[in-house]
């Protein structure tokens, strides 16, 4: 049993509510020593940080924690390889959406089960591109037959907007959880997904909640940086920023979240995760790593309590905020503004 703190999304299906996430170890962010990566993840197993997010575009990832697996096999510690939990996702490409198949469907979790060696797949995670492209509903229902064959465990979705998640939902779709970009900047969620997901038992799952470094004590008193940035994760978090309400509202809510960090001895960056596992209905949050750099501070927000002075100080700035506007990813799903033009949307044709 682990000592770190831990949620249950479905009976007997525990997490911890910090989950490792494995965007920054994709091919595209620069080259993987993959013995090293693995040796990684072990550390964080054996420190209890034993839930992982990955998905199919993710360029070789789901095979790191495929070698993850055999590696915690071959030690035979069956106990710790019962604690691992790994989310996937399954991310068709937006010119395949028109025409997705059953069959397409069923190649794409086979060939995750296959990277990640496993038999059955602990949460798949939907994600689709353009709802006015294909149907979604439809593909969702086959992930439902897979997991009736006992191929998937638990179904989720990945930036699900308020309406559409209805629709899974009414059309039978299980969802556990939701995964959602969420932070003290971002609170499109509570534009309705969240009341939902509430009603409906769904658990939200959250990335982005340090803004892409943002929210973390590297830009506190910095100017503010303009275009072109060094990577599409700052392009990204900065047109959040100026949609929550300038430079000027962020570098308010740093000084806060500083001086709440100074409180207790830790990072602004712990502070803004630790916040959002704070909100209604959140279970989790996905912190990105490339290595074990960051181990102690992401282990520091399950160990960090804020009190109720804390969030209120946290709050009184958040007043302040003009946006981001609208429901869960609509400003993304626009490709031809800002948020939308800078998304790559044919990952899997791509790596292949």
């Amino acid at each position: 049993m682990s000592n770190r703190e831990e949620i249950e999304l479905s009976p007997g299906y525990r997490i911890s509510r910090v989950v490792r996430g494995g965007w920054q170890l994709a091919g595209g962010h620069g080259p993987i020593d993959r013995n090293k990566v693995v040796a990684d993840l072990l550390v964080s197993c054996e420190e209890d940080l034993c839930t992982f997010d990955c998905a199919d575009i993710y360029t070789g990832v789901e095979d790191l924690l495929g070698q993850l697996r055999t590696a915690v096999i071959r030690r035979g510690a069956t106990d710790l390889l019962a604690r691992i939990k790994i989310h996937t996702k399954f991310v068709p490409d937006l010119h395949l959406l028109p025409t997705l198949t059953k069959a397409d469907v069923y190649n794409a979790i086979d060939r995750s089960l296959r990277r990640l060696r496993m038999e059955r797949l602990d949460l798949v995670q939907l994600h689709w591109w353009d709802y006015e492209l294909g149907n979604y509903v439809e593909a969702a229902q086959w992930l439902k037959e897979l997991q009736q064959e006992g191929k998937i465990t638990l179904i989720g979705g990945t930036n699900f907007d308020t309406s559409h998640t209805k629709e899974l939902l009414k059309a039978g779709i299980p969802l556990t959880s939701m995964q959602v970009q969420y932070s003290l900047l971002d609170a499109r969620p509570d534009h309705g997904l969240t009341e939902l997901c509430k009603s409906q038992r769904v658990h939200l799952l959250c990335y982005g909640t340090v803004a892409g470094g943002f929210l973390s004590d590297a830009w506190l008193g910095r100017s503010e940086p303009f275009a072109p940035f060094e990577n599409r994760s700052l392009t990204k978090y900065k047109l959040i920023v100026e949609e929550f309400g300038g430079w000027a509202l962020l570098q308010e809510l740093l000084r806060t979240l500083r001086s709440i960090a100074d409180d207790h001895g830790v990072d602004i960056a712990t502070v803004a995760s630790r916040a959002l596992l704070e909100r209604p209905q959140v279970s989790a949050v996905i912190v990105g790593a490339r290595n074990l750099k960051h181990l102690a501070a992401n282990l520091a927000i399950l160990d960090l309590r804020l009190s109720a002075q804390d969030l209120a100080r946290i709050d009184n700035v958040l007043r302040q905020r003009r946006g981001p506007k609208g429901d869960v990813f609509t400003l993304e799903r626009d490709r031809s503004g800002p948020h939308g033009s800078i998304m790559k949307y044919d990952l899997n044709r791509l790596a292949s």
